[in-house]
This record gives structure tokens, C-alpha cells and sequence, in this order.
């Protein structure tokens, strides 16, 4: 299914060359290179300050860097927002869990499959009547299957701010995997999690 990762390593699908981001006189990306291949998996790595965060973030459109070239499926892109690297298939999960704390893990998941929504406004007035029922069962069954995947089948309906740290982190993936994304960031995906956690 989508969630299989023993797949081979494929051509190259996003592709970094010569990035620099400055903020004022204080430079956080200094002349960065690297690709990404479709099925592979890469590790950013290094201390804290080091501009992990700060990369990810010009990957998916929140900062834009002052040089360099960023190509995506071979096309560059030019200055990039986050809804439109979302919608080109650029997911993420966030260092600070950014979860709508009062909303149960399925809606949150199912927050992310916002932008996957075809039925606009004036169909979802004669909601019950024909495609969006249907488009709105499909999103609900791959969510479903998310929640098996990852294991959190017993929270589903608890409110995601009465969860302990380790499952929000979950959840954030959740969310991130529901959005069926072409490309998935994970920043520090494991911080704060006990031993038994990080294997899960």
C-alpha cells in the first residue's frame, strides 16, 4: 500500500543546490547541497543551532533563502509558500507539536487531508446528497488506515490535549501521512520521547 517503505530507491525528486538563508547579519544556511530520491530516506544531522529546522522550513516554502536553487521533480521553483508546497505534495511534522489540541486524534488526521477536499462550499450544503458523502467516506477510510498503521486505534476519539507527549508526536505524523505526501520532513521526530517510544 501507500504506507510501504521497502520500495527502490527511485530518481531524484527534490534537488538542493547552493542554498543560503541569512537573517539580518546572522547566517543560518551557508552554501547547502544535497537531492532527495523518490523511496529514500535522508538525515539532516547536527547540534542544536545547527539550521535543521531553518532548512526544512525553506524546503517547504516558510523561509525563502537569498541564494541557491531549489528543483522539485526537475522544475525549479521559484519563492514558494507553505499551502503551495503542501498541495505539490511537501509534508511535515513540526519540532513543537502543532496540534489543534481541543479536536480528537481523527480529526486532526483528518485535518490533513484539507487540501485533498474537491467539494466546495455550495456542495457541502446538499452535503448528503451524491459525491461529497462519498469523497467525505474515502478520506474517512484512509485516515482509518493511518490510525491502524500507527498503532493508535485506542485514542482515536480522545481529545488530542489529553494525550501524553509521546503519542501527540504520533499524531502529528498522523496528520503529516494523511496528507499522502510526495515528500514527508520530519523534524526531530523523536525529541522528548522515552526509549520505548523512539522503537514504537
Amino acid at each position: 500500500g501507500s504506507l510501504n517503505m521497502s520500495k527502490k530507491i527511485g530518481d531524484v525528486i527534490l534537488d538542493l543546490q547552493n542554498i543560503s538563508l541569512r537573517f539580518g547579519g546572522v547566517k543560518a544556511l551557508i552554501d547547502i547541497s544535497f537531492d532527495v530520491r523518490e523511496h529514500e530516506i535522508r538525515a539532516i544531522i547536527g547540534p542544536n543551532g545547527a539550521g535543521k529546522s531553518s532548512m526544512l522550513n525553506v524546503i517547504n516554502g516558510v523561509y525563502h533563502p537569498q541564494e541557491g536553487r531549489i528543483l522539485f521533480r526537475g522544475e525549479e521553483r521559484k519563492r514558494m509558500h507553505p499551502h503551495m508546497a503542501a498541495a505539490q505534495g511537501i509534508s511535515r511534522t513540526f519540532q513543537n507539536i502543532a496540534l489543534f489540541r481541543g479536536m480528537t486524534v481523527l480529526d486532526n488526521i483528518m485535518v490533513g487531508r484539507h487540501h485533498l477536499l474537491r467539494s466546495g462550499f455550495l456542495r457541502g450544503m446538499a452535503y448528503w446528497i451524491g459525491g461529497a458523502q462519498r469523497e467525505e467516506l474515502a478520506h474517512r477510510a484512509k485516515v482509518e488506515e493511518i490510525i491502524d498503521f500507527l498503532e493508535i486505534q485506542h485514542i482515536r476519539k480522545t481529545p488530542v490535549g489529553r494525550l501524553p507527549y509521546g503519542l501527540q508526536k504520533r499524531v502529528d505524523l498522523g496528520r503529516a501521512l494523511a496528507m499522502e505526501p510526495q515528500i514527508l520532513l520530519l523534524d526531530e521526530p523523536m525529541a522528548g520521547m522515552n526509549v520505548e517510544e523512539k522503537q514504537d
